[in-house]
């Protein structure tokens, strides 16, 4: 299902519409006296209450439409519309819901009035995002189709013509074809001419006729053709839709023909183009549009006249469309015959190239890079791993990438062989660059982890004192060690700078490893501390957060003015990835609310507006939301009642031992789909996410139950019932049933971002 939400500040135009099509049926009447009541009648009603208010935003127009060839009866739909308006907020507003039939999909409009009965303008705040996650509940309360969750997996319906009939209504089924198709192709591409446009709309049956009067204003009328001997009449542009009339769509196209992005965009594409020429020593103009996509990721169209190809037209990811002669007169294929036109020769790639020899050191570089990333020891630095590697060793790697395919496709016929040798025969100097290269950035790293440090003391941002030797934990946060007055890496020793520090105890508990992931949100951290500007510095990300997770001991000795400014900025950034990830289940403020508050989140109302707090900080840390989010929740009817019933769940999460981020860790993992990180820690760890159950169950019906169960069926037969009670107990907590507290098991730590599997090895769990 797919709704959709306009607003104006006139009802008339809105009721005569809907109750002017022919075989339109008045399902019902929302906030009405009684269902036995006029059409006339209603429309004084909601024009009086509307008028109550100044804004532009007094009446709603919504349409709930359902996918073609599924069907409701009217009982289902008027349920269905019901419901729809309660969740977004217009349950107690006077509303009518009309079903038309002009169209191949069931649809119903809904009209009503954003001004309440004392003349206030309801909360309109986030209603794009609150009807996706509206339409999600309904779908599932409904059993209806799916409505597609991103825009890209939204193709246009070409077979999709509607009923043509001689004498056909253009205020019927082929306005409304024309206007899907056309909204279609101008969110897509950005048109910048008639005649573009035209190009664009072809396939799907629809033709463009540009006018203009004689006061000089343009104006575009549209009609269908089958292609079949029948025509519709041509409807105007402001007919099918206002926005799609001669002259809005005429500022439409001025405004993507001046984009600055414009000249860019043409100056990749010919970079390009020019590039993927230089690769090859012939290309037959038929397979120009897969070679471009294969090699340069560029869709294009060969403009084809009988069966001459007279040029062709690129469709960039931008969205704009150019002719090739756009982006320079010396791309035609007729300006490279060297290249094109060679009779019935294959496409073929020219091995004497200085591109082909580029594109085969690339080859080798992509391969030391995955070969290291993917290494199980990754033992030591990136450099020292690139010269104890041979080329057996990253031909694998090589063999398996897309460029190598790509190249190995189009070599000539007769030279297969030519790939490996020139592999070999750059091999050795693309090393030693590399070598060079990653060396140089490997020195420069731990020079500005020395200054970082520097600073970091300098501030006392943490209490290491020497005497307690956690200043190793300092170093070993960033991924550096100090011994014999010199430091180095974590996992070498091969770089060093002098630190003369004397002898520094070791503390008596100290982890072994670091996640990289984290050591580089650490540094992060740490730059915008010693820069006292949580504005100034690296971006951080949400992981951020769970520093204090990760490196317990070290936060627990940071100084407590810094430790209230990284709480701040961290917490803002993990609000809004937690916005983000639980936007699909948002219906309303209410909701917005409280599905922060399941994560261990609170709102407070202070003097300059709504903050968030955490139940994982310890020094009432808050961070002010923005002005739009502050009048988004202000808008909920008894905020104040609202906030009050926040404390039932956070105490309920303390109560439960569950204000430990360890919690929060888990949800994240979920929110980012490691299920199966998320299925060790609910059946080894009894880890219970903190997140809210609608969330959960999602999660839960996209695989992490599967996760569960084979995280399950690995356990030795022994443990096997323990487990299995541990993870119904763990699956009960995420759908919203606690059951009966047990004790919470010791954690341990992080080994890497996910979990640290090293301790359970030989307990019988194998991931």
């Amino acid at each position: 299902m797919i709704g959709r939400i306009g607003y104006g500040e006139s009802c008339q135009g809105m009721l005569n519409y809907v109750f002017g099509k022919e075989g339109m049926r008045i399902l019902g009447y929302g906030n009405m006296y009684s269902q036995d009541i006029s059409q006339k009648f209603f429309g004084r009603v909601l024009h009086f209450q509307g008028q109550r208010n100044a804004t532009k935003n007094r009446y709603a127009h919504i349409t709930l439409n359902l996918p073609l060839g599924e069907h409701l009866d009217d009982n289902t739909f008027q349920a269905v519309s019901r419901e729809y308006m309660e969740q977004m907020g217009y349950g107690e507003q006077p509303f009518v819901m009309v079903r038309h039939t002009d169209t191949g999909h069931e649809h119903v409009h809904i009209i009503t009035t954003n001004v309440d009965d004392d003349g206030k303008v309801l909360g309109i705040f986030n209603s794009y995002r609150r009807n996706l996650a509206t339409q999600r509940y309904l779908e599932k309360k409904f059993n209806l189709s799916p409505s597609p969750r991103t825009t890209q997996q939204r193709e246009l319906p070409i077979y999709r013509l509607p009923v043509l009939q001689f004498g056909m209504d253009p205020a019927q089924g082929t306005k409304y074809y024309l206007q899907d198709v056309l909204n279609g192709i101008l969110q897509k591409h950005k048109v910048r001419s008639f005649g573009e446009l035209a190009k664009l709309v072809n396939p799907y049956h629809i033709q463009v006729r540009q006018t203009k009067k004689i006061s000089g204003k343009i104006g575009v009328a549209y009609g269908l053709d089958n292609q079949k001997g029948y025509r519709t009449r041509f409807i105007n542009g402001s007919t099918v839709h206002r926005s799609l009339s001669g002259p809005k769509l005429q500022k439409v196209f001025e405004a993507n023909s001046k984009s600055k992005l414009l000249p860019m965009h043409r100056k990749r594409l010919l970079k390009q183009i020019e590039t993927t020429y230089g690769l090859f020593k012939t290309i037959q103009p038929k397979e120009l549009a897969e070679v471009l996509k294969e090699y340069q990721g560029i869709d294009i169209k060969l403009d084809i006249k009988g069966d001459a190809i007279k040029g062709y037209t690129i469709h960039d990811r931008s969205g704009y469309a150019f002719k090739e002669s756009e982006l320079s007169p010396k791309i035609g294929m007729e300006k490279r015959l060297d290249i094109f036109w060679n009779g019935e020769g294959p496409t073929e790639i020219d091995t004497n190239s200085n591109q082909f020899t580029l594109e085969v050191q690339k080859l080798i570089k992509e391969a030391f890079r995955t070969s290291y990333l993917k290494s199980h020891d990754r033992n030591g630095l990136f450099s020292e791993n690139i010269m104890a590697r041979n080329p057996m060793d990253i031909l694998p790697h090589i063999k398996t990438s897309k460029n190598y395919i790509f190249l190995e496709r189009y070599l000539p016929r007769n030279q297969k062989n030519l790939l490996m040798e020139a592999l070999k025969r750059e091999f050795p100097p693309v090393r030693d660059r590399l070598y060079q290269l990653e060396e140089k950035k490997e020195k420069e790293t731990l020079e500005s982890k020395f200054r970082l440090i520097g600073r970091i003391l300098e501030n006392c941002i943490f209490d290491v004192g020497k005497e307690k030797g956690s200043v190793h934990r300092l170093f070993r946060s960033l991924g550096v060690k100090y011994n014999d007055n010199r430091l180095s890496f974590s996992n070498s020793n091969k770089h060093t700078v002098p630190v003369l520090l004397g002898d520094l105890p070791f503390p008596k508990a100290m982890d072994t490893y670091v996640s990289t992931g984290f050591v580089r949100q650490n540094h992060s951290v740490l730059e915008m501390l010693t820069a006292r500007n949580s504005e100034i510095g690296p971006e951080l990300t949400a992981s951020s957060f769970f520093l204090p997770m990760v490196f317990p001991k070290l936060y627990g000795t940071m100084e407590i003015g810094y430790r209230q400014e990284f709480e701040k900025a961290a917490l803002g950034r993990y609000v809004k990835h937690a916005e983000r990830m639980q936007a699909p289940y948002e219906k309303s403020p209410k909701d917005y609310m409280a599905l922060f508050n399941a994560k261990g989140f609170y709102f407070v109302k202070g003097k300059d507006g709504f903050e968030v707090r955490s139940i994982y900080t310890d020094h009432r840390t808050s961070c002010p939301l923005p002005k739009r989010t502050d009048l988004y929740l202000n808008s909920i009817p008894d905020v104040t009642a609202t906030l009050l019933e926040q404390q039932t769940v956070i105490n309920g999460l303390i109560k439960d031992g569950r204000n430990d981020l360890k919690n929060l860790w888990a949800g994240h993992l979920m929110e980012r789909g490691m299920y199966d990180r998320v299925a060790f820690m609910l059946t080894a760890e009894k880890v219970y996410p903190n997140l809210h159950g609608w969330q959960a169950q999602h999660y839960m019906d996209n695989g992490l139950r599967n996760n569960i169960n084979k995280a399950l069926e690995k356990k030795s037969t022994i443990e096997q019932n323990r487990l299995l009670r541990k993870g119904v107990y763990a699956i009960s907590s995420l759908l919203g049933n606690r059951g009966k507290k047990g004790q919470e098991e010791i954690y341990n730590g992080f080994k890497d971002e996910l979990t640290d599997w090293s301790k359970y090895k030989g307990k019988g769990i194998s991931m």
